[in-house]
């Protein structure tokens, strides 16, 4: 008799199996289109082997343009929202103020807003408050207003769980505020920024909606990729996405491996 333990264990085994089916299924089926000769993206029938997609996204000038633009953007974006998010974070963790919850909701609620809303609200503010029409500043602007909540929130989650009894040692040995700051603040918080500053870059670098409607005539990756897919659907987007996917397969494997050397080592 099968006991109740071996069928939750094939319970949770066959869940696994088609989470992970669901999830990677269709990965495997853009990368193996890339490598399709037919003009449509398809796996079936299978007309032959192939590079040609490749040079064909190599040689899009278009693309290249974009996804300069993206790493522009997304630097610019890290470079205002985790200053921001740092400052929200500490204002929040040390002082005790009666607006404290209205500031947090404030500093929160573009997170709620609709990326749609966000983008048109700020490309007419730029546009109608200072005349700049739209372009990367605006695009950066508008991200910025949603991706400092986030490195908030990170930040927010270290700094909760600092022992300022430290900071107060160093100001009765004589240090001043800024020394404490570099001193013991922000190598206690380092953890945190960095993640914040990946965290931004990721959600800066993939935002389609919010960069849509704030960014004018310029594009970023995520728009030049969807304007190519409302035209005409071309197996190059699939040869894009083949690469990404490798590039992310690599980083994850060489933090695994950096991960378990430094594990080893300690």
């Amino acid at each position: 008799m099968i006991s109740s333990r071996v069928v939750l264990k094939l319970a949770i085994g066959s869940y696994l199996v088609l989470f992970f089916v669901y999830l990677f299924l269709p990965l495997v089926f853009m990368s193996v289109v890339a490598f399709n000769t037919s003009t449509i993206p398809q796996v079936t029938p299978w007309e032959g082997f192939t590079f040609n997609w490749f040079r064909v996204l190599f040689a899009d000038s278009q693309m290249w343009d974009a996804l300069i633009n993206s790493f522009i953007v997304a630097f610019f974006v890290v470079i205002i929202s985790v200053p921001i998010g740092l400052a929200a974070s500490l204002l929040l963790t040390r002082l005790q103020f009666k607006a404290r919850n209205s500031f947090y909701a404030i500093l929160v609620s573009p997170l709620l807003m609709p990326g749609i809303i966000i983008g048109i609200s700020t490309f007419l503010f730029w546009d109608k408050a200072f005349h700049l029409s739209g372009g990367l500043w605006t695009a950066i602007m508008a991200q910025s207003t949603f991706i400092s909540g986030y490195c908030m929130l990170l930040i927010m989650a270290r700094a909760q769980r600092f022992n300022k009894t430290q900071e107060d040692a160093a100001f009765d040995l004589g240090a001043t505020h800024r020394q404490v700051f570099l001193k013991i603040t922000l190598p206690f918080l380092k953890p945190a920024l960095i993640t914040a500053a990946a965290l931004a870059f990721m959600q800066s670098f993939e935002n389609y909606n919010s960069t849509l409607f704030a960014i004018g005539f310029e594009q970023t990756l995520p728009i030049y990729i969807g304007s190519k897919l409302r035209s005409f659907i071309s197996p190059a987007m699939n040869a894009l996405a083949c690469i990404f996917i490798l590039i992310t397969i690599t980083g994850a494997v060489v933090y695994e491996v950096m991960r378990r050397r430094e594990a080893i080592k300690r």
